[in-house]
C-alpha cells in the first residue's frame, strides 16, 4: 500500500463496500493511502473484507454492519468512525438494491425497499459528511446509466437513481460554502453479480456486448479519482462510466 498517494491521511466510508463495485472501490483508496471504512448490510462479510485490506497493508480498516435505509445505524457508523479515526474525509455511496418486476405487479413495498436503500442511503449518509467533514471532503454517489436509459422491469431502480443524480446536484451546491463536493458516477455494465443476477439478462430481453462489459476496477477508477484533490474543479457531475454504451444505444 502507498503510505504517500493520493489518499495518506484521509479516512473514507464505502458503503455496500464488501463485494463488487464497493470492494474495489475499497481496495483502490487503500492501495493509494487511505483508511477505510466498509458499511455493508453483511457485518460478517464487512469485517472479513477490512481483514484483507489490512493484510494487504492497508493504513487502516474497519468493517462494520450497516443497513443504510436505517438512518440511526447511518449515524452510528459515521459516529464510530469518528471515534475510532478522528475525522471523515470520503464517503462513497454505493449500496443499492434492484426489484425486476412489470410496473403494474410492483408494489408500495417494492418500491419503497429500492427508494430506502438507492435514494435515502445516500441521502443519510450526505447529511451525515455535511454534519462531520472538514473542507476539502468529497462525496461520489453511485447512480447508474439507468438514469438516463433504461430497460424494462426496472422502474424503481431507475427512479432512484435518477433521483440520485438530481441529489447529487442539489448536495454540491449546498456543499460548495463547506468546502465539500459531490459528484455521481453513472455504471453501464459491470462484471459483478448484480449484472449475471439481472432477469432481463436472463431472458434476452437486454443484450449486452461483451466489450462493453467492464471491471468493479474500472468504476473504482473513477470514483478515486471524482474523490481527489486531481478533481479539485469537478462539482455536481454525473461521470457516466460504461465503455461508451450509451452512446450507441
Amino acid at each position: 500500500m502507498n503510505s504517500s498517494g493520493r489518499f495518506a491521511g484521509r479516512v473514507v466510508v464505502v458503503t455496500g463496500g464488501a463485494s463488487g463495485i464497493g470492494f474495489a472501490s475499497a481496495k483502490r483508496f487503500a492501495a493509494e493511502g487511505g483508511t477505510v471504512v466498509i458499511a455493508d448490510l453483511h457485518g460478517g462479510k464487512a469485517e472479513a473484507a477490512a481483514r484483507d485490506l489490512e493484510l494487504a497493508g492497508a493504513p487502516g480498516a474497519w468493517g462494520v454492519a450497516c443497513d443504510v435505509s436505517d438512518e440511526a445505524q447511518v449515524q452510528k457508523t459515521v459516529s464510530g468512525t469518528m471515534e475510532r479515526f478522528g475525522h471523515v474525509d470520503v464517503v462513497v455511496n454505493n449500496a443499492g438494491v434492484m426489484v425486476f418486476k412489470p410496473l403494474e405487479e410492483q408494489t408500495e413495498e417494492d418500491w419503497l425497499k429500492v427508494l430506502r436503500v438507492d435514494l435515502m442511503g445516500v441521502f443519510f449518509f450526505t447529511k451525515q459528511a455535511f454534519v462531520h467533514m472538514r473542507p476539502g471532503g468529497s462525496v461520489v454517489n453511485v447512480s447508474s446509466i439507468h438514469a438516463e436509459e433504461t430497460t424494462p422491469l426496472v422502474c424503481s431502480y431507475a427512479a432512484a437513481k435518477a433521483a440520485v443524480v438530481s441529489l447529487t446536484r442539489s448536495a454540491a451546491i449546498e456543499g460548495k460554502a463547506k468546502g465539500i463536493r459531490v459528484n455521481a458516477v453513472l455504471p453501464g455494465a459491470v462484471d459483478t453479480p448484480m449484472l449475471w443476477q439481472n432477469p432481463n439478462l436472463k431472458s434476452g430481453a437486454e443484450q449486452v456486448a461483451k466489450a462493453d462489459i467492464g471491471r468493479a476496477e474500472d468504476v473504482a477508477s473513477a470514483i478515486a479519482y471524482l474523490a481527489s484533490g486531481d478533481a479539485v474543479f469537478i462539482d455536481g457531475a454525473a461521470l457516466r462510466v460504461d465503455g461508451g454504451r450509451l452512446g450507441r444505444l
